[in-house]
């Protein structure tokens, strides 16, 4: 597949009005968009620090029209349909958890678990299926309550300049979250907003470790917070995700 088929598309019309597409290799369920990868192009057409909330399953391989008004700094709509919105937001938290060593990444990927076949077996993050995927499977750490994993970014992730592009920064910041709220019992769990800052780019080709842990709980509401770490502990990027188990899971 050649790169530029890759990239998100993001066409500016006019000051005002974009369209962006999720290509259907960037899934998370096998239908629809994967929630960071969508979350992050949306803001990218944004142009700025936002939080980003999904209100509907984002469709793959549509063209999603971009509205810039004042009150949300971008809206995606599909036919009509209210399918995300990015709205400006307070400076996250810090990341304070432990400085996870590329050692202790590699022995928690060996303890990845996922559901083979389930909903989120194809996910071109986290999906075991996908050897043509970013391949970050999140395990626990032992004794931390975080989960971790070597993450080499892919070529085909990065800009001319080998930094990895933003929408796979949030990307990979998404499914270490899910792990970190719902690994134990793989609850089925939906991201519904995800705020990242991005300090430095990682860089295709060099390897780093993603880790995750659990913020707090509440119902079926779940807030994790996620990071990019380089080798010697730095945080690259970071993020907060919310997740909801849709009701019929939590019966």
């Amino acid at each position: 597949m050649r790169h530029a088929q890759l990239q998100s598309d993001v066409r500016k019309i006019d000051p005002t009005l974009a369209t962006v597409t999720v290509p259907a290799r960037f899934n998370g369920p096998p239908a629809s968009g994967n929630g960071g990868y969508a979350c992050g192009v949306l803001a990218v057409a944004a142009g700025g620090p936002v939080a980003v909330s999904l209100r509907r399953p984002v469709p793959l391989d549509r063209e999603l029209e971009i509205q810039h008004e004042d009150v949300a700094l971008a809206r995606a709509f599909c036919d009509g349909e209210l399918i995300a919105e990015a709205r400006s937001a307070a400076p996250l938290r810090t990341w304070d958890g432990p400085r996870i060593g590329l050692e202790e990444a590699h022995i928690s990927h060996e303890k990845y678990v996922s559901r083979p076949g389930g909903e989120f077996d194809s996910c071109f993050v986290c999906g075991q299926a996908r050897d043509d995927g970013m391949r970050i499977f999140a395990g626990p750490v032992a004794d931390t309550g975080i989960v971790a994993s070597p993450w080499t970014p892919p070529a085909w992730t990065a800009d001319e300049a080998g930094a990895v592009r933003p929408e796979f920064v949030w990307a990979a910041l998404d499914c270490p979250a899910y792990f970190a709220l719902h690994g134990d019992e793989l609850t089925i769990a939906y991201l519904v907003r995800q705020q990242v800052e991005i300090a430095s780019r990682p860089r295709a080709g060099a390897e780093h470790v993603v880790v995750g842990r659990p913020l707090e709980r509440s119902g079926r509401k779940g807030l994790a917070a996620t990071a990019v770490l380089d080798l010697e502990g730095e945080v690259l990027a970071h993020a907060e995700v919310l997740f909801v188990v849709p009701r019929e899971a939590a019966a």
